[in-house]
Order: C-alpha cells, then structure tokens, then sequence
C-alpha cells in the first residue's frame, strides 16, 4: 500500500487564534485548505473565501428540466400522438397543465439539489484520512484545527510547516492518504 501525503494539520485552542491564522493563511496564497471546529464560528466563511454554493444554481437547473419536459410532454401527447375534442376544449391549455409541470418541478429542485450536492462534495468517499488521526478527535470536543491539503500549489512540506507553526498551530503533524 502506497501512503502519499494528504495535507499538514495543525491544532488550535481558541476560535480567535484559528480566525487569526485563517486570515494568516490565506493571505500567504494557500487555496486548498479548511478549518474543522467543535461549533460554527460567526465570519470564518469570509476569511476562507468561500463564495455561495453552486448546488442552489444545480437545483433550479433540475426544477426548469423537469418544468418544460412535463409541459412539453403534455402538449405533445395532447395535440399530436392522441389528440382528442372534448367538448370543444382547445388541444393545449396553459392552466390545465400547469399543476403538474408544477409538481415535476418541484421533484426535480429536490433531485436536483440532491445530485449537485453529493457531485459538489464529491461524494461518495468511504473514509478520509483525517479520520484516523488520533488528535482529529479534539476537533469535536474542543480543538480548533487547520488542514492544508498537499494539492495546494504552494504546499511545501518544510514551508508549510514553519508557517502553521509561526501562527500559533501546535502539534503540527503530516495527515498521510491511506488509498
């Protein structure tokens, strides 16, 4: 089994020192980092970065499809493979179809935002390295720890080393890919 590099953690003790390094990180370029944290912590989604999820974007992509392919359906079936006069009502009616294109999609919002999130999260992956570290545990205790995955372009063992350590991270140590 070959064991190749995963990232570096480090552990901090306070949400402000994990604030503090944050911004320290990301101001040095890191891209390819995250903070695990025992509870939420107010404004750490700004000092990472992150932007709004493309799963909301995914999810009405999924609504719209669903929408249009019910309506498109009923009109097809209604004014062209089985068209049948009752009453003199017209082949293709807005209103009587629109129940059920609003139904569908509702059902493709949900597959929709079903499907982009576990896409976005990459999932499903059976275990991840950061679980077998004995330390990682704190993280829902009462630790507060940086990982900086080694697919960052800066990451340099060494470097990466001295920097997280620099900013207050103690027991710093190498998180190793077991696949």
């Amino acid at each position: 089994m070959n064991e190749k590099i995963y990232g570096l953690m480090a552990e901090f003790n306070t949400p402000g020192d994990l604030l503090r390094a944050a911004e320290k990180i990301r101001g040095a370029g890191y891209s390819r980092w995250d903070c695990f944290t025992p509870f939420p912590i107010h404004g750490i989604d700004k000092v990472m970065g992150y932007r709004n999820s493309l799963v909301g974007w995914v999810a009405l992509a999924g609504g719209a499809f669903m929408f249009l392919n019910v309506a498109g359906l009923i009109w097809f079936s209604n004014a062209f493979d089985y068209p049948l006069i009752v009453g003199g009502k017209p082949m293709f009616s807005v209103p009587m179809t629109f129940v059920p294109s609003y139904i569908m999609m509702i059902m493709g919002g949900a597959g929709g935002a079903l499907i982009g999130m576990v896409a976005l999260n990459q999932l499903p992956r059976l275990h991840h390295p950061l679980l077998f570290k004995k330390r990682f545990e704190g993280a829902t205790r009462d630790k507060f720890i940086i990982v900086i995955g080694a697919n960052d372009e800066k990451f340099c063992v060494t470097g990466t080393k001295q920097l997280l350590e620099s900013i207050g991270g103690v027991n710093v140590e190498i998180v190793e890919d077991q696949e």
